[in-house]
């Protein structure tokens, strides 16, 4: 894809990713900072593989002077997620909705920030649009735990939800926060919708998705009979 840019003389985004910082030291976690991954674990290939591709991206903006812009995404939620791409949000949201227990890893405390799809729209339009290469850390400054996070899908969908909770995962990162300080001052950019003003949105679209395909389902399961 650089060399295309290349070719016909695009102006390249990447869309990286908080994962960059690995299980984190510095707490926010600011652009300069750079990161904490182990590169043989479990999630290895993915963390690695977006310092990769960034390292690419500044190779072919220095030497071969590509426009490109560097967008450092922290966690997003939205309507049209997958239903089961296994991503925490869509998880508690789709569980929740089918009455399922809500799967916590680990004892909950690790932290994520959650910014609704709309602000990341909002942010990587302005970084295309805007002078600065990057990277700029996309994300919303809010932080909750797992188990608050929980309680929120709680309050939204089913207060009565059960939580279960399993064995973490493997390199989990502990905490997780955007520092959006260079956005705001260089992109003019600070996310505006809170998560819960963003989550019944979601909630929303998952809902109709749901139900509406199990009643889909239903209605043709019975023309074969």
């Amino acid at each position: 894809m650089l060399g295309l840019a290349k070719r016909v003389g695009a102006r390249f985004l990447l869309t990286s990713t908080s994962e960059v910082y690995g299980d984190p030291l510095q707490h926010p976690q600011s652009e300069s900072y750079w990161g904490n991954v182990n590169p043989i674990g479990v999630r290895s290939c993915y963390d690695e593989g977006k310092r990769t591709a960034e390292t690419l991206s500044m190779d072919y903006h220095r030497g071969l002077g590509i426009e490109v812009r560097i967008a450092r995404i922290f966690n997003t939620y939205g309507p049209r997620m997958c239903i089961d791409d296994g991503r925490v949000v869509s998880n508690f949201v789709a569980q929740a909705l089918r009455k399922e227990p809500l799967t916590v890893y680990g004892d909950g405390k690790q932290t994520r920030s959650f910014q609704y799809v709309s602000d990341l729209v909002e942010g990587l339009i302005r970084l295309m649009e805007g002078d600065h290469v990057g990277p700029f850390n996309l994300g919303n400054p809010g932080e909750f735990t797992m188990l608050e996070l929980a309680q929120v899908v709680q309050e939204v969908i089913d207060p009565n939800a059960k939580i279960e909770f399993r064995p973490n995962t493997e390199d989990d990162p502990h905490k997780r926060r955007p520092d959006i300080s260079k956005a705001k001052e260089l992109l003019g950019w600070e996310p505006v919708v809170s998560l819960r003003k963003g989550l019944p949105l979601m909630v929303s679209d998952f809902r109709q998705r749901i139900f509406g395909d199990e009643k889909d389902s239903a209605a043709a399961a019975s023309k074969t009979f």
